[in-house]
């Protein structure tokens, strides 16, 4: 490879997660500067950090011309993850930047907190556990899964998985996505709709769409007023794709029972974000991915696309350049 590579890892947690992507960057010449704020850089926190590195493992920090004019010898961003929509996909390309990402690395632990939040908002699990610590006896009277009807909104990896591992639950699963595969539904028996049809009958509504233009502000007061009275909201997907004023607005209004969201329009989230001022919300910090097994996984596909662009190979899952 010759000269020492710098590699930038915006992506938290590294060392102890990722140990052995980090060795397998250092074996193969580089130098790993980590991230040293454990979370998403801000620009001003990555300028004085792009100067001289060749290469990035990127968590969900922003990368478009701005940064890119900063980094002259930047050859390569590995997308620690799956979306992309943090990165300026065009501008990479015009400045000679390689972008890879990790498709279905991180779909399982999506998948998985989804169901948990699912459980945790028809039951109630955060309030309870918060009333049995301050000493209250409140049984909440919470609902069941069993007879919902969970609707779908996108049908990919993260989205069969669910279904995958709701089938045992005795649900309805209903889907929408934009270009439907009806054979992977129905083997996994479910019911491919329209996005107003979802809405419309699913007791549990779960994002799981890509960051669009055409996506923006999918859920938005008509989307969010044209749900079953009394539907669950989950989002495990994009902070985009969501209205927040809206979600506000439904939640507060009843238009909605409750909601458990793990993205944001802006991150990382202000703590007088208005959501956390209501009582049936679950909210967590874009942690989703966040598992033992996807760091370990994720970190070494990361590590070797890099390795991959600096001696002149096709990396796997190019996304641009």
């Amino acid at each position: 490879m010759g000269e020492l590579k710098k590699v930038l890892v915006t992506a938290t947690n590294y060392s102890r997660l990722c140990a052995e992507a980090k060795r397998l960057l250092e074996e193969g010449g580089c130098e790993v500067i980590e991230n040293k704020v454990g979370r998403p850089h801000t620009f001003e926190e990555l300028a004085p950090l792009v100067a001289d590195i060749d290469g990035v493992v990127a968590g969900v920090d922003t990368w478009d011309e701005a940064v890119f004019k900063l980094a002259p010898k930047l050859k390569a961003i590995a997308r620690f993850g799956v979306g992309v929509d943090n990165i300026d996909l065009a501008k990479a390309r015009e400045y000679g930047v390689q972008v890879t990402n990790v498709p279905g690395g991180n779909a399982n632990a999506v998948a998985e907190l989804t169901v948990g939040l699912l459980l945790a908002l028809i039951r109630s699990i955060p309030a309870l556990h918060q009333s049995a610590r301050r000493g209250y006896w409140d049984r909440h009277v919470g609902g069941e899964l069993a007879g919902k009807t969970v609707a779908l909104l996108g049908f990919g990896n993260i989205a069969q998985m669910v279904a995958k591992k709701l089938s045992g639950f005795d649900v309805e699963i209903i889907a929408y996505d934009k270009y439907p595969t009806a054979a992977k539904s129905a083997e996994l028996g479910v019911e491919l709709v329209s996005a107003e049809e979802a809405l419309a009958r699913g007791d549990i509504v779960s994002m799981h769409l890509p960051s669009l233009p055409d996506t923006r502000h999918m859920m938005n007061d008509e989307r969010f007023g044209a749900m079953k009275r009394g539907a669950y909201f989950i989002n495990t997907a994009r902070g985009a794709l969501v209205d927040e004023g809206a979600l506000y607005r439904a939640l507060k209004s009843g238009t909605i029972s409750g909601a458990a969201i793990d993205v944001y329009e802006t991150e990382p989230v202000s703590s007088d974000n208005p959501l956390f001022q209501l009582d049936n919300i679950i909210t967590t910090p874009h942690t989703a991915a966040e598992t033992e097994e996807t760091y370990r996984q994720v970190g070494l596909v990361t590590a070797q696309a890099l390795l991959d662009v600096f001696v002149g190979k096709r990396p796997d899952n190019p996304v641009a350049g």
